[in-house]
């Protein structure tokens, strides 16, 4: 089972990320179960997702990577007995730290394959956040595997080559990818990356 964790601060495209790689990989004809942690977001819930025809289970408020990692351990656990997916793509709060929660997926006895983090960063918000967030944002994405910066079809060139030099400064060896998830922009450059 392979699994990827959406990283990303409130608002930054993690959801329709998630619609769009669990359809990807729907129509491929593999198996995919999806985890939320709703905490007051207005997103995408797991009873839409399962409208959608999605395997997907929901948490209640709080955020996985603290006052719910045990809800978040047994969660994992019922998946891999109840659906026991291709592929678990993981949603977690805007709030949380993604590698906390690479943690506890690496000890819930789910033996995963390989897991990988997609740091989402959104370029509309991109120098609010790194003015009034800049620690947090850091943490949120220093364990990505790769960052994608969402919302590309609403920035200026000038605004795009501006954040990825910022990103580039910070984590010279991760790759980056602009891209809409609202258009579609680049979306093809990421399913080639997932297995």
């Amino acid at each position: 089972m392979y699994v990827y964790i959406i990283g990303g601060f409130l608002g930054s495209g993690k959801t329709t990320l998630l619609m769009k790689l669990a359809s990807m990989y729907s129509k491929r004809g593999v198996k995919v179960a999806i985890l939320v942690n709703e905490s007051g977001e207005i997103g995408v819930d797991g009873a839409t997702l399962k409208a959608e025809g999605y395997d997907a289970v929901e948490l209640p408020d709080g955020c996985i990577c603290c006052s719910l990692s045990g809800t978040l351990q047994s969660a994992l656990k019922n998946i891999k007995r109840d659906i026991d997916p291709d592929i678990l793509i993981i949603e977690p709060t805007g709030l949380a730290l993604p590698h906390k929660v690479r943690e506890l997926v690496n000890i819930s006895m789910i033996d995963p394959d390989e897991m990988y983090i997609i740091g989402i960063a959104d370029i509309q918000r991109f120098d609010d956040l790194i003015k009034r967030k800049e620690e947090f944002f850091k943490r949120q994405m220093f364990a990505a595997d790769f960052i994608l910066i969402n919302k590309s079809d609403l920035a200026t060139p000038e605004k795009m080559k501006a954040a990825i030099q910022w990103l580039k400064a910070e984590y010279p060896d991760k790759p980056m990818i602009p891209v809409s998830t609202k258009t579609g922009e680049n979306l093809d450059k990421i399913y080639e990356m997932m297995k």
